[in-house]
């Protein structure tokens, strides 16, 4: 099991990026300000993960932070990104580095971003960078975060247009497949992916504009499972709104992996972000609890891999709450922070810690144990076939 932190949703003190700029246009709800300072605290939390007993800790490599201007690379950066790696490595942790979680530089938004086609190259030189510097950590790799919630988000606040989104498709794919060899040749038996948002009932459509063209440059499926739906449940229409009010329906995560195992045979799986949001911290409506959330779904990742699904890895989404791409209102953390109205960020631990300790040190929960969470009457996950053959 693993956990992670996410440039700019938990560093603070953003440098210039196409994100502080929408934060800074008024187009998001919150400024990022200090988020929850990963930047200064990042020991701190690393061995908050080690102490749960995480093998992996997933960070992203923050390109905005390492080239300000172009051709400009920061030594402090790299510095603290070294110490970061190291930290993790030392933590007896391993890192999944990710290349690109929706966040470049502030001059490559000034030249157009993705609907540059010259972005691709400028891309590929950063991320050789950061492969010929940390290849020798061993780390897991994730090229391109959620390739259709990154165009989803970047229409919302205007880095993209609805025409751009192929173009742009079409970049994050050969960005993947050049970047997927150079890790190759750097790290021999490295395990490179791109983690799929997993939309339910769509996501045989969805696939076919990224996933399915870079099929063949996959070590592993990396899946990013969240919220569910049925006949009887259309709040999944709550998710980039309210997502507290979408529900989350663990067994939903068991459908997504089939779905995987079956779209792409003898692949390994890895769940590379599984959570359950909060407003502001209280109860959710539905009263489902963290704790229970996550005990649920770490049984749905053992039913699958019991009907002989190869799921390799299971990351829960987030160590500490974060800046959810403008709002700190969702909250998806281990240890929550109230960083609106705390100054002094304190991270509070939730239910949800003695849990994930527990399930480390007796390899995931009992073979009685019963999910909380009843399991959805028709859930619609994988379109028809989730309903048609229940998991039970």
């Amino acid at each position: 099991m693993g956990c992670g932190r996410f440039g700019i949703q938990s560093e603070g003190t953003s440098p210039d990026s196409n994100w502080s700029r929408f934060a800074a246009s008024g187009k998001t709800r919150d400024a990022i300000g200090t988020s929850v300072d990963f930047l200064h605290r990042y020991r701190a939390d690393i061995e908050r993960a080690h102490d749960l007993g995480a093998r992996v800790f997933r960070v992203s490599i923050e390109w905005a932070r390492l080239e300000p201007a172009p051709g400009q690379y920061n030594p402090a950066a790299w510095a603290y990104y070294d110490d970061v790696i190291a930290a993790i490595g030392a933590a007896g942790m391993r890192p999944m580095i990710t290349l690109d979680h929706w966040v470049y530089p502030g001059w490559v938004f000034d030249r157009g971003g993705w609907r540059n086609e010259e972005m691709t190259q400028q891309w590929l030189a950063n991320a050789r960078r950061v492969v010929d510097r940390y290849a020798g950590a061993d780390p897991l790799w994730i090229t391109v975060n959620e390739p259709s919630a990154y165009a989803f988000e970047e229409m919302q606040v205007g880095g993209l247009g609805a025409p751009d989104v192929p173009g742009a498709l079409d970049r994050w794919v050969r960005v993947h497949r050049e970047i997927y060899d150079y890790i190759h040749s750097k790290q021999h038996d490295a395990q490179v992916s791109s983690n799929i948002a997993y939309f339910p009932v769509a996501e045989s459509l969805v696939d076919t504009t990224f996933l399915d063209r870079v099929a063949d440059k996959l070590d592993f499926i990396g899946l990013d499972y969240y919220y569910s739906m049925s006949p009887t449940d259309l709040s999944y229409a709550n998710t980039f709104s309210e997502p507290w009010k979408a529900t989350t329906a663990p067994d939903g995560l068991y459908y997504a992996l089939r779905h995987y195992a079956e779209a792409y045979p003898g692949r390994p799986l890895y769940v590379v972000e599984n959570g359950m949001p909060t407003e502001n911290g209280a109860m959710r409506p539905d009263g489902y609890g963290r704790a229970d959330h996550l005990a649920d779904s770490v049984y749905w990742v053992q039913r699958a891999v019991q009907d002989g699904m190869n799921v390799i890895g299971y990351n829960y989404w987030s160590l500490t709450d974060n800046y959810e791409w403008g709002s700190y209102a969702p909250r998806f953390g281990l240890y929550t922070v109230d960083v609106k109205n705390d100054p002094a960020l304190t991270r509070v631990p939730t239910q949800a810690v003695d849990t994930y300790r527990t399930l480390i040190a007796q390899g995931g929960v009992p073979a009685n144990y019963i999910p909380v969470h009843p399991s959805t009457w028709c859930s619609l996950v994988d379109a028809l076939a989730s309903c048609l053959r229940p998991a039970g």
